[in-house]
């Protein structure tokens, strides 16, 4: 990973203790909104939240008098103080801030306070409290109140959508500009994070997702900012980029999100336990029909060049490498490459089983019926395969019992 440019900090008052809130607040540009929305804001953490907070702004490399404005109130509030970037990008911001802050939870909201301040105790009190690990707001939960145009809401839900598609995500809405981290969550995902704009939100969630944190959604009243600065196309190219790249590594198991969900106490709830068995058996019955059908396939293609005997090994082999992957990766969620070779060769063991159960059938039906045509073959063999199955998911589990250890798991 890159490193990030260090900000440069105004701390006009130093605390002598850490507030239980560092909320951030990421601007570019902002001189017109930034004094009026940043004293409602903490006029609201004064009367109506009963924690500690500091409000920091994270100025990304504005042009026009933000700067001056954010450290006129960091003068004026001892409980404001002004980060001041050089680069923009909303992910290096909030990068930046939560990376250094000494806050219990860690939040993060647009300065335009689209979202309703109403939610911000929903959002924080599960952080405070240890239930959870990361909260947002959601604009898509039912009980929400959105004001926004048909585009944005298009855009907005085929976006989460992509994402349930492609990234498996659980979570209703990534891009909401209203979340919260617990700071000892943060620090442990942050350097996992690559992008540094409006990806970034997306890669948290996902990766923490991943790595088994728990995540509250809290549903938000939320209205559309008329002046938002946001390139929609260009951003929808990089999310999009974001995705593929997310998705590239999750599948090739580079980050050590295992160690990572051990790290932060979020293990299996039984050591050495493995996921559900029925969705295991579902995930393996998926499997085995495609290897079944591919099986099928090569035999009648091999047949009649090399013999059946030879045409059944052949095909089991292939098949049985191809099934072995897959069931890794899908059934018993290993990723990664550490083991793959020792796997395949357990795998392989296993393979020699159901070769055995299945040429054995074949040699049986040919003592009964010599002249026995390929087709009769072809469903003797594949009931044999169905007899080996049982046998091949009982032991494949045992080749894969240490597979939360050695990859990253589903």
């Amino acid at each position: 990973m890159t490193t990030e440019p260090q900000p440069t900090v105004a701390l006009q008052h130093p605390e002598t203790a850490a507030p239980a809130l560092d909320i951030v607040v990421p601007v570019y540009n902002e001189q017109a909104a930034l004094g009026k929305c940043i004293r409602r804001l903490r006029s609201y953490l004064l009367a109506e939240v009963p924690y500690s907070a500091r409000i920091t702004i994270a100025d990304n490399a504005s042009v026009d008098r933000t700067l001056n404005i954010a450290q006129a109130l960091a003068d004026e509030f001892p409980d404001v103080r002004v980060l001041h970037l050089d680069e923009k990008g909303r992910g290096r911001a909030l990068r930046a801030a939560w990376g250094r802050s000494d806050a219990k939870v860690l939040v993060y909201m647009d300065v335009d306070l689209s979202t309703g301040l109403e939610a911000l105790m929903p959002l924080v009190a599960p952080l405070l409290s240890g239930h959870s690990d990361l909260a947002i707001g959601s604009r898509l939960a039912r009980s929400s109140r959105v004001v926004r145009g048909p585009k944005r809401e298009f855009i907005s839900r085929g976006y989460n959508l992509i994402l349930r598609g492609t990234l498996h995500a659980h979570f209703s809405d990534a891009q909401c500009g209203f979340k919260a981290v617990r700071a000892d969550v943060a620090q442990a995902l942050l350097p996992l994070v690559e992008d540094g704009h409006w990806f970034f939100d997306t890669e948290l969630l996902v990766l923490a997702e991943r790595a088994g944190m728990r995540i509250h959604e809290v549903p938000v009243d939320w209205i559309d900012d008329a002046d938002s600065r946001v390139n929609i196309v260009a951003t929808a190219v990089a999310d999009l980029k974001g995705i593929a790249r997310v998705g590239r590594a999750l599948a090739t198991g580079a980050l050590p999100l295992a160690s990572l969900r051990e790290s932060l106490g979020r293990g299996s709830l039984v050591p050495g336990s493995q996921p559900a068995m029925l969705r295991q058996l579902v995930r393996f019955a998926v499997v085995g029909v495609s290897s079944t059908l591919a099986y099928a396939v090569l035999f009648l293609a091999l047949q009649g060049a090399v013999g059946s005997q030879w045409a059944n090994a052949i095909a089991l082999l292939i098949t049985a490498i191809a099934n072995t992957a897959a069931n890794r990766a899908f059934t018993f969620g290993v990723r990664g490459r550490r083991g793959v070779g020792r796997h395949q060769l357990q795998g392989l063991i296993v393979f020699g089983f159901g070769l055995a159960v299945t040429s054995g059938s074949l040699a049986a039906l040919h003592g009964f019926a010599p002249a026995a045509s390929a087709h009769l073959e072809l469903a003797v063999l594949v009931v044999a395969n169905l007899v080996a199955t049982l046998c091949r998911f009982i032991g494949l589990r045992w080749v894969f019992r240490h597979g939360a250890a050695e990859g990253v798991t589903r």
